[in-house]
């Protein structure tokens, strides 16, 4: 949660808050109150250049999630684990417009 809330004060995403008048505390408190936390039982050597990143890949199978979206490049060159898909942003975002293109 701290590595997140940091990303969002990098200075790329300053302009777009602020074109939309909103701040860290706004984005990270909408988040919050998504999120379920998870505490899983182990954590698999993963990914090899940087191990921290193998600590999201143990919360995402703890948490049976059907994606992992990350900007982080040792994350997305996996491309997948264990038949979860490791997606950039924009491919999540692509996915979900079709899923509610497609919903009913």
């Amino acid at each position: 949660m701290a590595e997140f809330q940091g990303e969002l004060t990098r200075e790329k995403f300053a302009a777009q808050l602020a074109k939309r008048g909103l701040t860290v505390n706004d984005i990270f408190g909408g988040y919050l109150a998504l999120i379920i936390i998870v505490s899983p039982l182990s954590t698999p050597r993963v990914v090899e250049r940087d191990p921290d990143d193998d600590h999201a890949i143990a919360c995402v199978l703890a948490a049976h999630a059907d994606a992992i979206v990350s900007g982080d490049l040792d994350l997305l060159e996996l491309g997948q684990h264990q038949g979860i898909p490791i997606l950039a942003a924009i491919q999540a975002l692509a996915r979900l417009d079709s899923m509610l293109a497609n919903a009913p």
